[in-house]
């Protein structure tokens, strides 16, 4: 009986070809409304994730990145291999110094949050969402995570429970973690 269950029911899930995907052209994403969420990336080293952030943020409407510090700007081949184009339709912008993005976004109502582990960071199941606010969020260093500069002058920080002996994910596997959870928050009634 189990074996006919699993036979019938995969008759009933036909995986989809790429032309039968929804996809938007760079212009309909470009003028698409966007999620009210800015990434800021902090002195990320690795090529590949910076790729892996830009195609996430493609994915859920992302309305801008910042590459700050040492994190590597399109175009780069590297970059290409993960973004797969995502670097052509999600807004982006290089900015030496992540405190000044940090100041410069506050300054527009802006609510900057650090997704690090530090004292009285709210669990991301935890955090609540106000109408009508957009939000950035600061992602760090893989190996040093977000400066200590920068999780003092945001508006709060943001941790991602984790149970395992390991106490830290890859910065795009936090990046995509956040980006879910945030985007069912903003944007309930769009999934």
């Amino acid at each position: 009986m189990l074996g006919s269950f699993f036979y019938t029911n995969s008759l009933l899930m036909r995986k989809l070809e790429n032309n039968e995907l929804p996809r938007k052209s760079v212009a309909d994403f470009k003028s698409a409304a966007k999620t009210p969420l800015i990434l800021i990336l902090d002195d990320v080293r690795s090529l590949h994730n910076i790729g892996s952030v830009f195609r996430t943020a493609d994915a859920f409407l992302i309305e801008k990145i910042y590459l700050c510090g040492i994190t590597a700007i399109p175009p780069h081949k590297e970059i290409h291999k993960t973004a797969l184009g995502a670097t052509e339709t999600v807004a982006w912008e290089y900015a030496a110094n992540v405190l000044d993005v940090i100041q410069n976004l506050q300054a527009q109502a802006v609510a900057v949050y650090a997704i690090e582990q530090v004292e009285g960071a709210v669990f991301l199941q935890d955090f609540d969402v106000e109408e009508n606010q957009k939000y950035a969020l600061v992602f760090g260093n893989e190996v040093f995570g977000v400066n200590q500069t920068a999780v003092s002058l945001c508006d709060g920080c943001i941790e991602i429970p984790q149970l395992g002996t390991k106490h830290s994910l890859n910065i795009s596997v936090s990046t995509g973690i956040v980006i879910w959870d945030l985007f069912t928050k903003l944007r309930p009634n769009k999934i």
